[in-house]
Order: C-alpha cells, then structure tokens, then sequence
C-alpha cells in the first residue's frame, strides 16, 4: 500500500450527487479495496500506476483549506463520493476530524456514508452538528464473503456494532445496501440485522456500468455463478431483474416496518 502526503487545491467540491450539495474527499484513494469499487476511475485522474486500492493520497492540507465556511450553512456535504473518510490512515492523519472541526461554526448538514467502525471516535464533533447522519455501506453480513468483496473494511459486526453506537449517542443512522450483488447480498438478512440500529435504509441495485471487475471476480471465485450475472445484466433482462428486486425489497420494508427508499428503477 502506498500512502504519500500532498497538497491539495481545494477539499470542497460541488456534489455531483443530487441529494448533496457538496462533497468533501480528505483522500484519494482508498484502503478498503472493494471488488465493486465505481471509484477505480479516479486512479486516472491521480497519475498513479497503482492498482486501485493499492495506494491513498493525503490532502495534509485540507483542512487549512476551509477558512471562511459561511457560505455552507445550511448546505449539505458528503463525507465522501469517492473515497472512505474514516479508512485506516484516518486513525493516523485525522483529516476527517480536523475538518469537521472546522466545519462546526457554519453549521452545514454533514452525512457521512463510511465502512469504518472509526467514526465512533468523532462522536463528540459529530453531536455539535444540529443535522448529522451517519450511514454504513452493507452489502452483506457473511464474513467469509465481506473478506473477499470488500477486504480492507471492518467486518459486518463490527460495522452493525459501530451504528448502535451511534444510534444510542442521538445520531442518525442508515444502512445502504448497494450494490445489491445476486447470491452474495441477502436483503432480508441485512434488514433483520440492522432494524434496531438504524433509522434508515438505502437500497440499490448491481450496476451494468461497473460490472466489468465483479464479473471478472466472480469467473475467478465462483465461476458457477457467472450465468446468473451474465443473464442479469443482458440487454431485455436487466429491466425484469431490477423489477423483481425492487417488488421483493419493497414487500421486506412492509413485512419489517423499516423506513427505507429504493434508488433504482
């Protein structure tokens, strides 16, 4: 893993998001190495020759980048599109908290969507947000197949453990469950498993644009289920898979009176 500091221009971008206003990325790059990473394209864009999720660039200075944030009070920021703020070389830079800190006075709407059990940490600065949310990526709560898909995160329990924390100390939490990977993410299991501990759930479904690594993981790892994927994401059946996904998602959210918004059509 290569970890190197830079300087960075600007560490407040407009949101390409539609929900956001804004995004905040304290690094480039990231540890947790997912199999359905749509982040790779940022590699490009670094000048790195590295694989994705082999390296990570620090924004050292991002934090002294945010002198006058008035302009943000009452905007909404993402913490991050593409990247995890609370990735392991957070516990070491605390760049994520030294721009919260930042951040406290204009008061913006702060959500932040992460793997990391290490948000827990930024309780106390999180709770001086008067509109906080915390919300943890889940795709799965089988071990074995969260250390293949998504190797550098924490595991399932611990994610589940991190968002009851949170939920007792007053914050809002949710779980988004994307992408929704056939055989891998079991929705009901997910939903059964973090109804007491989050507010809110998210779902969205496998994405032809960025199935080109899953599918070549899958031929790898478990080439019995190649066809399943193939068929799915074939011209004339993506329409009727996202259809029959989004009835059975919409029955479990009835069946277990969860609050939820599915992100697909």
């Amino acid at each position: 893993m290569k970890v190197q500091e830079i300087q960075a221009k600007s560490i407040i971008a407009p949101s390409k998001i539609p929900s956001c206003d804004y995004a905040i990325n304290p690094y480039t790059g990231c540890q947790h190495s997912c199999v359905y990473c749509y982040a790779d394209y940022m590699g490009f864009y670094s000048g790195h020759t590295e694989p994705w999720g082999q390296f990570v660039d620090v924004k050292i200075n991002g934090a002294e980048l945010i002198d006058d944030c008035q302009k943000y009070r009452g905007k909404e920021i993402m913490f991050s599109s593409v990247t995890d703020a609370y990735q392991p070389v957070e516990k070491k830079y605390q760049l994520t908290r030294r721009i919260l800190e930042k951040l406290i006075p204009c008061q913006p709407k702060i959500t932040i969507l992460t793997k990391s059990p290490l948000v827990t940490r930024d309780i106390d600065i999180l709770k001086q947000f008067e509109d906080v949310k915390v919300g943890f990526s889940l795709i799965t709560i089988n071990p074995e197949y969260q250390k293949q898909l998504d190797p550098g995160a924490a595991s399932p329990s611990e994610r589940l453990e991190a968002l009851a924390q949170l939920k007792a100390a007053g914050i809002n939490t949710s779980i988004f469950v994307a992408p929704i990977l056939p055989y891998f993410t079991r929705v009901e299991e997910i939903i059964k498993a973090g109804k007491n501990c989050a507010d809110y759930f998210l779902f969205d479904a496998f994405n032809r644009k960025s199935s080109k690594k899953v599918l070549s993981f899958i031929a790898k790892s478990y080439p019995q289920w190649l066809p399943k994927y193939e068929y799915a994401l074939r011209d004339g059946n993506y329409k009727e898979y996202k259809s029959k996904l989004k009835k059975h998602i919409d029955k479990l959210m009835i069946d277990y009176k969860i609050k939820g918004r599915i992100l697909f059509s």
